[in-house]
């Protein structure tokens, strides 16, 4: 009785495997529908994407004074401030002298004797461990979002 079951079982398999692969030999692959376009690569607009990524110019505003030559050193990329009140220490994510950026804990050395300082919501101050803020980090600005209406969509097959 086994032995008869099991040949079943090994039969049943071997015909199921037929069918599959001749269903599968056998059938065409679906046509593209006839209003299917192609797609372009260039559909935005190139200065909308140099502004999305962070380049182009830049609005003009109030001048800046000219960063010394230590805060051209660092670079801050990120900034993690902690809630008012909260226990949290915060962390900053500063790239010194063009190296990959890492996280600084507040109270951190992050060269030589700066220590990190202070956190905001933007900017992380450097300085002395005993000593006042000697440089502030401020993160870029963000870009102007952008504005703009879209096309009136019309129904197909409709010219007015």
């Amino acid at each position: 009785m086994i032995a008869q079951l099991g040949a079943f079982v090994i039969w049943a398999l071997a015909a199921a495997s037929m069918v599959f692969w001749a269903l599968r030999l056998g059938s065409a692959p679906l046509p593209v529908p006839p209003h299917a376009g192609t797609v372009v690569a260039s559909s935005g607009s190139a200065v909308s994407v140099l502004r999305l990524l962070g380049g182009g110019p830049q609005p003009a505003g109030p001048a800046a004074p000219a960063p010394s030559a230590q805060s051209s050193r660092f670079k801050l990329v990120g900034v993690m401030a902690p809630a008012p009140g909260s226990p949290a220490p915060g962390a900053a994510l500063i790239a010194v002298d063009g190296k990959t950026p890492r996280a600084y804990a507040l109270g951190s050395v992050v060269d030589g004797d700066l220590v990190l300082l202070g956190l905001s919501h933007r900017s992380a101050s450097l300085g002395p461990r005993e000593g006042p803020a000697t440089l502030t980090l401020e993160l870029p600005a963000l870009p102007a979002p952008q504005t703009g209406t879209l096309p009136v969509a019309r129904p197909e097959g409709r010219t007015s």
